[in-house]
């Protein structure tokens, strides 16, 4: 009986073991999606008043959860009974990926001509939460497709161990996500309001807490351009990997070379090729009609 319980004892802490370190790797792997889901919920949870900020950004990490909630159980599924099916979605996602950030470099450089709408000013009450409401939607749904990616990549670094293991990794990895990125966030979007304080703690003209309060107040927007930035690069550098790990040929073609030069470059050639082809599919469709 004695040594059948520590038998036991021993078993779990291997399994934690294996948790602990496919963790690490899971979440390197899934560090370039949390960046650009970092840089895109900041983007969407700013802009509101100041006291509806931490509540609409409580709406949408409510809505996070419930999306991996929704993804994580589909996801192992897949594992279980068709795991030839996740690097196909880890490829296909990496399509995705390479072509969200050429896209973004594209658009940097070429801006496209956007449609102005004309904004009508919110009056009452009433029309202010139907906004707030849109908006959270749309922050939400933003997420899931971000979620996808995270639940896909972290699965994909555990695909080859034990179910258990792969369902503690993969729950934990998403969990860290939408704690992780959310908290940040929140002190993101409150970090001009936190200057704002500093430089009213007093009423004495450029003290040391006005000096800091206006630091804070004029970095957010560049806080959110820089992370836009980082979101991209690590866009590419994401699916890269993928390619290079999914794709013999581009293993072989690439193994000599150090794996984030390779990745980068696989990642930007791949992705503006699936734009070039877009974009001709785009113009192939416009002249038909």
């Amino acid at each position: 009986m004695a040594s059948g319980f520590f038998a036991l004892l021993d078993d779990i802490a291997a399994l934690m073991d294996d948790v602990a370190t496919m963790g690490k790797l899971a979440t390197k792997k899934t560090a370039g999606i949390l960046g650009d889901d970092l840089a895109v919920n900041a983007e969407k949870a700013s802009g509101f008043v100041s006291s509806r900020e931490i509540p609409v950004l409580w709406a949408i990490t409510k809505g996070s959860l419930k999306n991996k909630i929704i993804i994580l159980p589909f996801a192992f599924l897949l594992s279980a009974f068709l795991p030839i099916s996740i690097p196909i979605i880890l490829t296909l996602g990496g399509l995705y990926l390479a072509y969200e950030g050429a896209e973004k470099i594209y658009e940097y450089f070429f801006p496209h001509k956007h449609h102005v709408e004309t904004k009508v000013e919110a009056k009452t009450e009433t029309e202010i939460l139907e906004l707030e409401k849109e908006k959270i939607k749309a922050a939400i749904v933003t997420d899931f497709i971000l979620s996808v990616e995270i639940v896909i990549i972290a699965l994909g670094t555990v695909v080859e161990h034990p179910l258990t293991t792969q369902i503690i990794v993969v729950s934990v990895v998403a969990l860290l996500a939408t704690v992780g990125v959310y908290g940040i966030v929140a002190l993101i979007v409150r970090m001009d309001d936190f200057g704002l304080k500093l430089i009213n703690l007093n009423e004495e003209d450029n003290s040391f807490s006005d000096k800091i309060g206006r630091l804070l107040v004029n970095a957010l927007p560049w806080v959110i351009k820089s992370l836009g930035v980082i979101g991209t690069i690590a866009l590419l550098l994401v699916s890269g990997g993928i390619f290079i790990h999914n794709i013999p040929f581009l293993h072989d073609v690439f193994h000599s070379i150090p794996s984030i030069v390779s990745e980068l470059i696989s990642g930007t050639v791949i992705g503006f090729t699936v734009l070039l082809i877009i974009n001709l599919i785009k113009k192939l469709k416009s002249k038909s009609a």
